[in-house]
């Protein structure tokens, strides 16, 4: 029998760490550590929940698809994950509470704070956003014009008027007003074996006939102590002061964005798009053609991977030059084109 022989160059890495005194996990494919020899850093803020584990996929490929030649790493939301027995969800509760570290705003210092402590100052950065985490970089991008950003790529944003899309409208009579009674299913939930709770996911999933199976664990990890919760108060947060559009910042920054809207996106409708796409004639704003799923790390990571690494190395969609990284890392970053046969995976919350 054929040993399937694997890369070690695949393999994930993951650390947990106390970020603004919340516990953090940070995924890492490539370099553990970065120094000065690292010209360029692919960075992704997730969705909600904030899991990274829910982006093995996207981020392996990814790495891959760049002929492994620079990091790629995830950062969590705070408290968003499970802590290890050696750790608790909080380093300091009075500290985090007073920053209201869980909140949408605390989240967003929490990832500028991420890059202070972590990143280099001479670390070029791709953001790569998901969901809520589009709107997390853009605050990022005002709040430090000084980051050395080449590329933030927004997967379905959810930057505007949250409570006014369809899901929106669901969701948010739950999330503001109803939030004490969802922790109640939850708490119990988180009482349950990991075995029992891997069933109950893998039923939950039972629909999606290309499942990406790496997801299951993660999703057992959110259902444990206060993550879950965690994820549902910002969530509530997010329906109240996702408003209005930062027109400035995207105005200020245009040529740095690219944004790709779903088709069938209930928590971004394509009217969305098309507005943009009138507000900003001169921008990169792309349409899903494929039918992917607004959490689409729950089958079609590789597949958005595959995307993301043809418009960084202008292989399709409207880039008219060769490449669209900086003069400083674009040689570098643009010799690796390794193609190859993708299916994948992700999740449904905003």
């Amino acid at each position: 029998m054929d040993k399937v022989v694997t890369d070690s160059r695949d393999e994930s890495h993951t650390d947990f760490i106390y970020c603004c005194r919340a516990i953090t996990e940070v995924l890492k494919f490539g370099s553990c550590q970065l120094h000065s020899g690292h010209k360029v850093l692919f960075l992704l803020i997730p969705g909600n929940p904030g899991v990274v584990g829910f982006y093995k996929t996207f981020m392996q490929t990814l790495h891959r698809m760049f002929g492994y030649r620079h990091p790629v790493w995830a950062v969590s939301h705070a408290g968003h994950c499970a802590p290890p027995d050696s750790m608790d969800m909080v380093e300091d509760a009075s500290s985090a509470a007073e920053g209201d570290v869980f909140g949408l705003n605390g989240q967003i210092e929490h990832k500028l704070a991420f890059l202070r402590r972590h990143v280099p100052r001479d670390t070029s950065l791709v953001l790569v956003g998901h969901s809520i985490g589009c709107y997390i970089i853009l605050d990022m991008m005002k709040r430090n014009p000084e980051l050395k950003i080449i590329k933030s790529i927004m997967l379905f944003p959810t930057i505007e008027r949250m409570a006014q899309t369809p899901q929106g409208k669901v969701m948010t009579p739950v999330l503001c007003r109803l939030r004490y009674l969802v922790y109640l299913p939850l708490f119990l939930l988180s009482l349950l074996p990991d075995g029992l709770k891997a069933g109950l996911v893998r039923l939950v999933f039972g629909g999606i006939s290309s499942l990406d199976h790496t997801v299951v664990q993660p999703t057992v990890g959110l259902l444990s102590g206060d993550c879950a919760a965690n994820a549902v108060y910002m969530g509530g947060q997010e329906m109240r002061k996702v408003l209005e559009r930062d027109n400035i910042t995207i105005k200020k920054n245009l040529e740095k964005l690219i944004f790709y809207y779903g088709a069938t996106d209930h928590w971004c409708p394509v009217g969305y798009y098309h507005d943009m796409k009138q507000d900003f004639p001169q921008g990169d704003f792309r349409l899903c053609e494929n039918g992917f799923r607004h959490a689409f790390v729950l089958d079609a990571g590789r597949e958005v991977a595959t995307l993301v690494f043809e418009w960084m190395s202008g292989g399709s969609g409207n880039m008219s030059s060769p490449s669209i990284y900086s003069s400083a890392v674009g040689h570098e970053l643009s010799a690796s084109r390794t193609h190859a046969g993708f299916t994948s995976d992700l999740m449904d919350l905003n």
